[in-house]
């Protein structure tokens, strides 16, 4: 289970629901976790986005700590950016916004 969600501090609440607020971030975990782990040009082509637009949502992923990657050398000697889904679990209920709430760094502007 993914460490950071785990403990689920009002700020690591506030990155998860950020990161899942959005229908490309959304595909992005389905196809992972449905077909594992892959590397970005051929999920780019899986969802149907570029690879720019696609590192910037895996990007916001990894922080949120919902994907994790690693560097691999395919057989050809290409470097290939492999992602695959942290295991996660996020249970919504209103105390545990209120626990989450506590601890929130994150300061309200006047």
């Amino acid at each position: 289970m993914n460490e950071k969600l785990n403990k689920l501090t009002g700020d690591a609440l506030l990155a998860a629901l950020a990161a899942l607020a959005n229908p490309h971030r959304l595909r992005i975990l389905a196809s992972l976790q449905s077909n594992g782990r892959n590397y970005v040009s051929q999920l780019a082509r899986e969802i149907g986005i570029s690879r720019p637009l696609l590192h910037l949502h895996l990007q916001k992923l990894e922080k949120a700590g919902l994907v994790k990657s690693a560097l691999e050398l395919s057989a050809d000697g290409k470097a290939l950016n492999f992602f695959e889904v942290t295991p996660f679990a996020l249970s919504l209920t209103p105390a545990t916004i209120a626990q989450a709430a506590l601890t929130l760094t994150h300061h309200l502007e006047p």
